[in-house]
């Protein structure tokens, strides 16, 4: 494994220590590379999103219905 060094601004820095202190993660270290992990999966499943719709092709809908769905979609919870 491999030392990175990163600078933080103070509220960030007291931020990463508060979560620390929580007893979630055993160190800083932990809780970096559990934000990096999930920023990776973040990455995965946004690229598969957009290779899903790419690969569905054109919608015969146009955009007004389909925001009218998703408004309706939001108003249904």
């Amino acid at each position: 494994m491999v030392t990175m060094n990163v600078s933080l601004p103070d509220p960030l820095k007291e931020w990463v220590e508060i979560q620390v202190k929580g007893g979630e993660y055993a160190s800083v270290s932990d809780y970096i590379r559990d934000l990096i992990r999930h920023d990776q999966q973040r990455q995965h499943v946004l690229e598969t999103a957009i290779a899903e719709g790419l690969e569905s092709g054109r919608s015969q809908r146009n955009a007004d219905a389909i925001l009218a769905e998703i408004k309706a979609r939001l108003r249904n919870g």
